[in-house]
């Protein structure tokens, strides 16, 4: 394991219980966390991202705030829904958010999750093609974002423009390079990794996948990841990729965390569907002290096998109390599974 960083679903509400009761509590805190978490040597600060909730949902202007007060920790979504997004005017934000962060935006993207409304990427102006799926859309706005970020010219000038323009066709601005290097695909089954391993995407593997074998949870992951790693190197691809899991973990080290996670880490896997044909099996939580989580966690072979392991965070509890999450889990747990 060679990265730790922390994913934040960004849930607001005006409930008197919740430390994050608007959308600017979510934003405001989720900066001061990553500030935060980059102090306590944390390796990446990740967000989600949903559409007509009451979560963060448009990332960049969050990722270039955090970028422009941070210098070392890795900035990135897990993940953005490319069946809202337009590639090109996506390329242009993601490209001046990376500049302004120098370079360390980790962007997770994917079809995305079900949705608060029914085919809501419609409302945004996006329709599948005759015969297409809303998944198949996705994945082709996924594949126009990945070419735009090669940065390569393919839009014809104006004979007469309003500015000079470089000699030939035109590129979006703007570029960044490397970012196309940084893209990462959220895949929810082993087809979708082997897909994301042929487009060149890193791996973002979450707390839940497509239940397909009926193994459990972190045996199926490892699996994914492994058929990952082979498309990879059967497609021949000169970089080495990364892959990403993603868990929730608490440290059982004082009252309060045994009030809200005490009894968190004592079920299994669980078994559902994420929609009416989707069957998906979602990983147990991890709430122990930390001599038992070390144990646990050893055992998790699908951390193992990934080198960034993604803590979910409880962001409605406030910046103190997931910084606290945060250092127990990066001073008393990870470096006896071979972190740093």
């Amino acid at each position: 394991m060679k990265k730790i960083g922390f994913l934040s679903f960004g849930h607001w509400t005006p409930s008197g219980q919740s430390q994050a009761r608007s959308a600017a509590d979510v934003l405001l805190q989720s900066i001061e966390l990553a500030v935060a978490a980059e102090e306590l040597g944390a390796d990446g600060a990740y967000f989600r991202v949903h559409h007509f909730a009451r979560q963060l949902a448009s990332p960049f202007p969050l990722l270039a705030a955090i970028g422009a007060k941070t210098r070392r920790i890795e900035i990135g979504t897990g993940v953005i829904d490319m069946r809202y997004e337009n590639p090109l005017y996506m390329a242009e934000e993601a490209g001046a958010a990376d500049l302004i962060a120098g370079g360390r935006l980790q962007l997770g993207i994917s079809r995305g999750s079900p949705e608060q409304v029914i085919d809501g990427w419609r409302h945004f102006g996006f329709s599948p093609a005759q015969g297409e799926t809303d998944a198949e859309m996705g994945r082709r706005h996924a594949e126009r974002f990945l070419d735009v970020l090669r940065g390569q010219g393919f839009a014809q000038p104006n004979p007469r423009p309003m500015f000079p323009n470089p000699p030939g066709l035109l590129r979006i601005e703007p570029f960044s390079a490397g970012l196309r290097e940084r893209i990462w695909w959220g895949a929810g089954s082993d087809a979708t990794a082997v897909w994301a391993a042929q487009q060149g995407m890193n791996l973002q593997s979450s707390t839940l996948k497509n239940d397909e074998t009926g193994e459990p949870f972190h045996i199926q992951q490892v699996k994914q990841i492994r058929a990952f790693r082979n498309a990879w190197k059967d497609a021949g691809h000169a970089t080495t990729p990364r892959v990403s899991v993603s868990r929730s973990i608490f440290a059982l080290v004082n009252d309060l965390d045994r009030m809200y996670f005490g009894r968190s880490g004592e079920g299994g896997d669980q078994v559902g569907f994420i929609d009416e044909h989707t069957r998906a099996i979602f990983g147990r939580s991890y709430a122990a002290e930390p001599e038992v989580l070390v144990r646990q966690l050893r055992e998790d072979e699908a951390i193992a096998e990934a080198d960034t392991l993604l803590l979910t965070v409880p962001n409605q509890l406030g910046v103190a109390y997931n910084a606290h999450v945060l250092e127990t889990v990066l001073t008393q747990i990870a470096p006896a599974l071979g972190w740093r």
